[in-house]
């Protein structure tokens, strides 16, 4: 028997991932695509019978969004949430509003690769004449955090990505999780990463390979320790994640612009 169940969530698909672009911190919602995701995962999650009793989210809209669609299809809106920047998608610097497919034309696609999947490869930093810069760096919801803001990142790799995470999560999340409460996190695709590597002890080489599609709730059981009882599981169906998971892979694929 399990002693806690945690579900970890990558938010919808946004805007920017139909267009095949690094989102990072722009804020972006859902897309049309992304909503209908967000509520057939939360009509998943209540057929399953799960009942949450806290949620975390980022503080961008596209996980804050999922988590809205995901509890208000499970009737269970009342359910509190709680934001933090320290759950935001990982910081990709100057690659911020490229095109991955267009990169690995123009850089090839085990760089691309490099700077999108491995643990420990920062990109290249976000600057003052970075045409984002300013619409990151002057959002009013940056001026919240538990840092200043000359002091938040300016790129990261997925390692720094968790360095940043781990602080919320024993201080916050793990003493709600030993209440009892069952939590989900409503996060991104390279914060659950690095959550999932953390809380399965992944390889630095391993975690290259871990895919997460948008919308899948990956459902962890974990002993008294936190640490997890069997693999984790990505509930739905398993044809339509196989393929969900393949077409993540290819978007750091080079594609002749047609």
């Amino acid at each position: 028997m399990s002693k806690y169940k945690l579900v970890l969530l990558r938010h919808g698909e946004g805007t920017w991932n139909k267009e095949n672009r690094f989102c990072s911190w722009v804020d972006q919602k859902l897309s049309e695509d992304g909503v209908k995701e967000a509520q057939d995962c939360g009509r998943l999650l209540k057929e399953q019978g799960c009942k949450f009793d806290l949620v975390f989210t980022s503080i961008l809209s596209r996980s804050i969004q999922t988590a809205w669609l995901v509890l208000e299809a499970m009737d269970q809106e009342w359910v509190p949430v709680v934001k933090s920047w320290r759950l935001n998608e990982r910081h990709y610097g100057a690659l911020i509003g490229l095109n991955r497919a267009e990169m690995a034309l123009q850089h090839g696609e085990e760089k691309v690769k490099l700077w999108r999947r491995s643990y420990d490869i920062t990109p290249p930093l976000i600057d003052e004449s970075h045409p984002y810069y300013l619409e990151i760096y002057n959002d009013r919801r940056y001026t919240t955090c538990d840092v200043p803001k000359e002091n938040l990142p300016r790129a990261e790799s997925l390692k720094e990505v968790l360095d940043r995470l781990l602080p919320f999560w024993h201080s916050t999340v793990v003493p709600e999780i030993q209440r009892g409460k069952t939590v989900l996190i409503s996060a991104h695709g390279n914060s659950c990463r690095a959550l999932l590597k953390h809380l399965e002890g992944v390889s630095d080489e391993a975690i290259a390979n871990v895919t997460l599609p948008t919308g899948i709730p990956v459902q962890l059981e974990l002993d008294e320790n936190l640490k997890p009882l069997k693999p984790r599981q990505l509930l739905g169906d398993q044809a339509k994640i196989q393929a969900a998971i393949k077409k993540v892979e290819d978007q750091g694929k080079a594609k002749q612009a047609t």
